[in-house]
């Protein structure tokens, strides 16, 4: 089952010739979810080979531009395409007024719903829940409300060992009872525990998406343990004084981050346009957290299964 987070945008609010705003797709299990939505998402989305009928839900951090632009053209690009399922879109208010006008003015007619789900900034929330997935917000540090948003595989169902099978003669019926969790009772009256007979084949996996905010170690705490962490960092370490006065991280602060959320890897992103070579953020990032990644556009970071008694995967 695979667990993939493409990257379609990494500039900050001034686009560049090479960088487009912030825009996400994390795949899971072959369900897409888009995260930020910045101007030419769609276009960005057809480059990396996305088909947009594909998406199940948006989330949206904050209702800045570079945020948010191209939400409106892909809502009007799904009706051309036929979408008939609803959209469920989670942001922060007052997007609920904003897009009733949209809809109002230029896509009455839509062949398919839009729901919006107004996202609490300020609040640790489950927001949706399906078979194979949760998604909270983690609140943000930023001059708007904001909120980044934790990708949270569920648990995956046990297997049973194939030679506890053959040991005990289990019965399909046995079996299935082993992968419910429960303990078997063999036909000579002993009972064997769940555990003697099944495994996890593998741990759950998480992405943590800390978009535009200040260094907030509440943030990196509620992103604990996350295998991959994507947070922002718009500026380079001796820029400190104007990150923290526009609500911003320096690649120092993105690294604290994920050092204390205890990450797997760093992806950084949202560079400001006066960076014309993201490296040097990156060199910069490295040096307190060496598995540290850039957001270049097009690339896709693969989060591998791994075995239960695993450390978190460094493998890109």
């Amino acid at each position: 089952m695979s667990f993939a987070v493409t990257i379609l945008g990494s500039s900050s609010a001034k686009p560049t010739a090479t960088r487009h705003p912030s825009a996400q797709v994390v795949n899971i299990h072959e369900q897409h979810y888009l995260v930020d939505a910045g101007e030419g998402t769609q276009q960005q989305m057809a480059r990396a080979g996305i088909n947009p009928l594909k998406l199940r839900a948006v989330f949206i951090s904050h209702l800045h531009g570079d945020h948010v632009y191209g939400l409106f053209p892909l809502l009007s690009t799904l009706g051309l395409y036929g979408r008939r399922t609803p959209l469920p879109i989670y942001a922060p208010a007052p997007l609920g007024e904003i897009l009733t006008a949209h809809l109002r003015y230029f896509d009455s007619d839509l062949p398919y719903e839009t729901e919006w789900h107004e996202v609490r900034t300020t609040e640790h929330t489950l927001l949706l829940e399906n078979r194979t997935l949760e998604v909270w917000s983690i609140p943000l540090r930023h001059r708007i409300a904001t909120a980044g948003y934790l990708f949270h595989e569920k648990t995956p169902p046990l297997n049973v060992d194939k030679f506890k099978i053959a040991k005990y003669g289990l019965t399909i019926a046995q079996i299935a009872a082993a992968k419910r969790g429960e303990a078997v009772t063999l036909d000579t009256g002993e009972t064997i525990p769940n555990e003697e007979l099944t495994y996890l084949p593998y741990r759950p996996r998480t992405y943590a998406y800390l978009s535009d905010t200040a260094y907030s170690a509440k943030a990196a705490e509620l992103a604990a343990g996350a295998d991959l962490m994507y947070h922002e960092a718009t500026y380079a370490a001796a820029e400190r004084k104007t990150a923290r006065q526009r609500g911003h991280s320096t690649t120092e602060d993105a690294a604290k981050a994920a050092l204390r959320a205890g990450a797997g890897r760093l992806i950084i992103g949202h560079y400001s346009s006066r960076y014309k070579d993201e490296q040097v953020l990156v060199d910069e990032a490295r040096e307190l957290f060496p598995e540290t990644y850039p957001a270049v556009e097009g690339s896709t970071f693969m989060i591998e299964k791994r075995r239960p008694d695993s450390g978190a995967d460094k493998n890109r």
